[in-house]
Order: structure tokens, then C-alpha cells, then sequence
């Protein structure tokens, strides 16, 4: 078994959505490719210990805030590594490039560089991701007072969860969504109905953890997500190359009246397993938790009544 190297690497994020990489200088390997900055943790060193004094001798810069997030293992030919990736979203000092490297700051679905190192491209990926993911509610608000909302809000991505309707009610509300949200550039998941999403030309397909253990493969969308409770839906959803998830419930909610709520302390325990995708904190969420959530590691927080108030 090969030792594995372990590294952290930071995103540093700008307000406008965009995030630095660097090139790899003349000596390392795969030098020229382009890369998240960062680098091997010392002995001793926690992940963001090691990133901050990476990026104080590579670029010049003291990392003032960062939160923990992807975690990827990777199989180079001459090392496996293990890379913790950070979010990096205040320093202070100004980038300089102390090896040699280049750095260009770069819009997520909008790459100007390349080559991009093999171990990024789930990386870069998860940077297209809205930090709040919404849930729709149409049960309790009503059909027409949702598609009215939907239009007001504009919900960077919208997951269409309605439970309570059948095939075919389900089918047609799709329809109606689906020309508000290409009219508003909303993207959307269409929830365990991957053949649906095929059918109308949706963006996705969510599905529950009950359809996540189920499938083989992982179905043949642009994107595809799914809900998760424990480490052994988190697995399953790694290993079918999922997106995104999210992970809950974390606070009490009408939705799952009967089941205890893990709490940050029990999502918290989860994250530290280690992830190669973004995961939301679900369930009880509000807008004012995103902070706190991306602290213990999520992505973000997903919404469901909060994002309809």
C-alpha cells in the first residue's frame, strides 16, 4: 500500500464569485499545471496550520478566514496524496509569487488556463454550487402562491420535492417550474425521477437516500445529488460520483417529526470522515446558519420553509 501524502490547499474567494489558482513552478511535478495553492502538511501540523504557513511562504498572504471543505484523495504516479481544501474568504498582505508560479483569478464554469491538475476537477466543479440550496414547498404554500414565490425569489438552484403528489401531478407542476426557471436562469433538480429530468431537459435529478442505496450507477445527468443521514449514504453517494449532498436533519423539523436531529456536534463527526463533494447542512435551516454551517465544513445550507418567509 502506497503512503499517502497529506496536503491542504485553499480557495481564496473574492466577493464576485471568483477564485485564485496558481501554477506549479519549474522543478515539481507537473510543473506548468495549474493548481489550488497550498502544500504538504509538516509533522505536527493540522490541515489549516499547514495552509497558512504554505501560503505565507508561497504567495506572501496571512489567511485571516477560512472554513474546512472538500476533502480528495488522489493517485498520481508518483505519490497518492490526500488534499484538505479550505475556503479561504479574507487575508491580509498582497499575493506576490515567492516560487516563480503565476496566478490567475478564475470564474467558476469559465477556466481561462490550463492544464488543470487531474485532482482539481471535482474541485472546480463544486465551485459552481450556490452556498444555499432551496427545497420547494408547495404543500403547505399552495401551488399558485409557490410559482409566484419561485418567480419573486430566484433561487440560484431549486430542488422540486413534492412527495405528496403523483406521477402525474408531479409531471405537469415539473412543466410549469421548469419555463420559470429557464426564464430566470434558476437550475433545476427534479427529485428521484432521473428519466423525467431526461424527458424535459432539467438540470439534474435529487435523489432520496432510499434511491441513492438503490442504484448501481449514477444516473446520466449533468448534475446529480442526493439526501444523506449517515456515513454510509455519504459512501454511497461517493461512490456513484455525486455532485453534491445534503446531510441533516441538524435541528428539530415538522418534516421529520419521529427522528432525533443530529446536531452540529453529530454533522460535525460526519464531515471529519472526509468528503470529495460539497454537503449541506438540512434540516431546520435558516439563512443566519450558513455561517456556522460552513464552519463545521458544509458547503452551504439547504432550505426549505426559510427560503419561502
Amino acid at each position: 500500500m502506497r503512503k499517502i501524502t497529506h496536503v491542504a490547499a485553499g480557495i481564496l474567494l473574492r466577493a464576485d464569485g471568483s477564485f485564485l489558482l496558481g501554477s506549479r513552478p519549474v522543478g515539481k511535478p507537473y510543473a506548468g499545471y495549474w493548481e489550488f495553492p497550498g502544500g504538504k502538511l509538516e509533522s505536527g501540523e493540522t490541515e489549516l496550520a499547514a495552509l497558512k504557513r504554505e501560503l505565507v511562504e508561497e504567495m506572501g498572504i496571512a489567511v485571516t478566514a477560512a472554513t474546512p471543505w472538500i476533502v480528495q484523495t488522489f493517485d498520481y504516479p508518483h505519490a497518492s496524496v490526500r488534499l484538505s481544501f479550505f475556503r479561504i474568504s479574507d487575508w491580509e498582505g498582497e499575493i506576490t509569487a515567492h516560487e516563480g508560479q503565476e496566478f490567475a483569478w478564475q470564474v467558476p464554469g469559465k477556466l481561462n488556463v490550463s492544464p488543470i491538475l487531474p485532482a482539481n476537477g471535482p474541485i472546480l466543479r463544486g465551485l459552481a454550487l450556490p452556498d444555499v440550496m432551496t427545497i420547494s414547498n408547495v404543500a403547505e404554500l399552495g401551488e399558485a402562491a409557490f410559482l409566484e414565490a419561485l418567480a419573486k425569489n430566484k433561487p440560484h438552484w431549486l430542488i422540486l420535492r413534492e412527495p405528496q403528489l403523483d406521477a402525474a401531478q408531479y409531471r405537469l407542476l415539473a412543466e410549469k417550474v421548469l419555463r420559470i426557471c429557464k426564464h430566470q436562469q434558476t437550475r433545476l433538480m427534479l427529485h428521484d425521477d432521473a428519466e423525467l429530468a431526461l424527458a424535459l431537459g432539467a438540470d439534474g435529478v435529487h435523489l432520496p437516500a432510499r434511491g441513492l442505496l438503490k442504484l448501481k450507477k449514477r444516473p446520466a445527468l449533468d448534475w446529480v445529488g442526493a439526501s444523506t443521514h449517515n456515513a454510509a449514504e455519504l459512501g454511497a453517494a461517493s461512490g456513484l460520483s455525486l455532485d453534491y449532498a445534503l446531510l441533516g436533519h441538524i435541528s428539530d423539523t415538522p418534516s421529520h417529526p419521529d427522528a432525533a436531529p443530529l446536531g452540529w456536534d453529530g454533522f460535525d463527526a460526519l464531515l471529519k470522515q472526509g468528503w470529495p463533494f460539497p454537503v449541506y447542512a438540512l434540516g431546520g435551516m435558516k439563512h443566519s446558519d450558513l455561517a456556522i454551517a460552513m464552519q463545521h465544513g458544509a458547503h452551504g445550507v439547504a432550505l426549505m420553509r426559510a427560503a419561502w418567509v
